[in-house]
């Protein structure tokens, strides 16, 4: 029977968005991280009557066909690329982005990878690094003998050092941004990569238009919602427990007629 295979795709499809919404929860305190939504279509539809042909060879039209849908399928999982709030840490190397924008860091091939996640630090050298150790691109070194660090607003980094009254520009943070940020291929550990879908990215200061300003010694905090995705939970457990249910009502009626065929 295909009510067994269509309630099967059923099935398959609230097991996904289960997935999908256990790794929401379990990033609920992943810097910056954005929740996924899995977003389904339905399959193709086997007719069983079309639709505007003729009635038994006359003029008449049959004004509606009988179209049998086959069952859903998975059509994305969409990264939802929405603002966190920012938390205060008072760490000067903690950045935060208010807005369109994504940091540029090297990778380890050389290549650039972008991140939302602005919790740098120095590494051996004084270069300015993710928690990965990944350079921020534009690279910039910290001076040793640095006594504090400051970042505008518009990505300007100056250092003050222990032997200077005055601040010294050490570099400029520039941003990127992307046509379709939904296309990004995410890596895991807060970053991401350009990929076909999501165009290529233009660069920028922050605060230019159409991108972010940047707030020191703050965290942009995870923009997963607990009481959304718990919703969200129970109506795939439910929609789970309904398609099971179908699948056992095909069963008992398949069990039916091979009884009436065997008697």
């Amino acid at each position: 029977m295909q009510a067994l295979s269509i309630a099967a795709t059923g099935m398959a499809a609230q097991d996904l968005n289960v997935q999908v919404i256990a790794n929401n929860i379990a990033n609920i305190n992943t810097t910056a991280f954005k929740r996924a939504r899995a977003e389904f279509t339905d399959l193709i539809y086997q007719a069983e009557r079309l639709q505007g042909v003729s009635s038994r060879g006359q003029n008449n039209k049959i004004p509606q066909g009988a179209q049998l849908g086959l069952g859903v399928r998975t059509a994305a999982i969409r990264n939802l690329n929405i603002q966190g709030t920012l938390t205060n840490t008072g760490n000067q190397l903690d950045l935060a982005l208010s807005g369109r924008g994504w940091f540029q860091v090297t990778g380890a091939d050389g290549g650039i990878l972008y991140t939302r996640a602005g919790s740098f630090s120095t590494n051996a050298t004084g270069q300015i690094v993710t928690q990965d150790g990944f350079v921020l691109s534009p690279a910039m070194t910290v001076p040793a003998n640095t006594v504090s660090i400051n970042i505008s607003q518009s990505g300007q980094v100056t250092a003050t050092l222990a032997t200077q009254t005055a601040p010294q520009i050490i570099g400029q943070i520039t941003l990127a941004n992307f046509p379709n940020e939904a296309g990004l291929l995410p890596l895991g550990g807060n970053l991401a990569q350009q990929t076909e879908a999501s165009g290529t990215p233009t660069t920028g200061l922050p605060g230019d238009p159409g991108f972010a300003l940047i707030s020191q010694g703050y965290l942009e905090s995870s923009n997963v919602d607990p009481v959304k995705e718990i919703t969200d939970l129970i109506s795939a457990q439910r929609a789970y427990e309904m398609n099971s249910k179908v699948i056992q009502a095909a069963s008992e009626m398949a069990s039916t007629v091979s009884k009436n065929l065997g008697a």
